[in-house]
């Protein structure tokens, strides 16, 4: 059962007063009472390209229905070609997406750092995929509130990689009632997977039910 932080020592906006951009606020600190905060706010920080700490709530969010999960028939295929766990190499996945020599990347260390905290504390979860000889192939991240799973990041080093624990993700959601999991914002590669963006509101009243949702902690383990 993960473990209630300290309060942030800051307040969010509230919801009402989001406005209608994503970026929401400006400054706060990365301590875990005030990234769950956050979180339960339907706010996520990333910093500006000025460094800056922003909170964000996209006004369109992006969201994967976990019935709506698109899955190839090649997909399917890799499906057998990797092994799956659950958190046993949070830092290792984090560092596969925070490669520099990927696009946009934004994980600072800092992030990196208070992630790894979260982890510890029991609120972020990853979930990894490994090749046939032992070697982490790709993987993903995020932070679990009750029915709330928001991913951070996935990264793949061989093909379908993080798609295959895309799959595994949304078989453990599926099993929490209101399970919602949360992508941010709904880019081109995710619609291909099945997801779509929703209005602020809308959005809002996912995360209403998710966040009442009964706690459901597992299988965070390595699969069968």
């Amino acid at each position: 059962m993960p473990i209630e932080p300290e309060r942030s020592r800051w307040e969010f906006p509230h919801p009402d007063n989001y406005g209608d951009g994503d970026l929401v606020a400006v400054g706060g600190d990365l301590s875990p009472g005030s990234i769950i905060a956050g979180y339960r706010q339907g706010l996520f920080p990333m910093h500006l390209e000025d460094g800056r700490l922003g909170w964000w709530s996209p006004v369109e969010r992006g969201i994967i229905p976990l019935e709506s999960l698109v899955i190839s028939k090649s997909l399917r295929k890799s499906l057998r070609r990797f092994r799956v766990t659950f958190d046993q190499e949070l830092a290792g996945v984090i560092d596969g997406c925070a490669d520099p020599n990927r696009p946009d990347g934004w994980i600072t260390q800092d992030l990196r750092s208070a992630y790894l905290e979260l982890g510890r504390l029991g609120w972020v979860h990853s979930i990894e995929a490994w090749n046939s000889e032992g070697a982490l192939a790709g993987g993903l991240y995020g932070v679990k509130i009750e029915g709330l799973f928001a991913g951070e990041s996935m990264f793949s080093r061989e093909r379908d990689a993080s798609k295959v624990v895309l799959v595994a993700l949304v078989g453990v959601l599926s099993a929490i009632p209101s399970g919602l999991l949360d992508v941010q914002w709904a880019t081109p590669h995710l619609k291909s997977l099945g997801a779509l963006g929703v209005d602020r509101s809308e959005y809002f009243r996912r995360l209403a039910r998710a966040l009442r949702a009964p706690r459901v902690e597992g299988p965070w383990r390595e699969l069968p």
